[in-house]
């Protein structure tokens, strides 16, 4: 069986964004557009997408085991969403709809040390 050129390309596309976004940690959000975010996920009703995928009310997609671990698989992920569904976002985009997702439901960042022994 041939593999569908579509889930070639989005493959494709998830590698690179990973390749570069995980280089870059929770920095790849820091001048994203959060109200764009917000709008983008509405416009294009990523939620409902979810729910139709998971059940529920779709939050269950979110920190799948082991496979959205970083800000940039975070970021990937929406990329090759944007490119299996035909979106057409720009990478500007795909930054703030990641943003926003990173704030309200990865809170990728840096671990608080260790509380000191008393």
């Amino acid at each position: 069986m041939k593999p569908r050129a579509g889930a070639w390309l989005g493959s494709l596309a998830l590698a690179a964004g990973l390749a570069s976004a995980n280089a870059q940690g929770v920095d790849i959000f820091k001048d994203a557009d959060l109200p764009l975010g917000h709008k983008l996920i509405a416009e294009h009703a990523c939620s409902a997408c979810h729910v139709k995928r998971v059940g529920g009310d779709g939050s269950s997609i979110y920190r799948p085991q082991g496979r959205i671990n970083t800000p940039g698989a975070l970021r990937g992920m929406v990329d090759y969403c944007s490119t299996e569904l035909n979106l057409g976002l720009f990478p500007e985009e795909v930054t703030a709809i990641a943003a926003v997702l990173q704030r309200d439901h990865y809170r990728f960042g840096p671990r608080a040390p260790a509380p000191a022994p008393r």
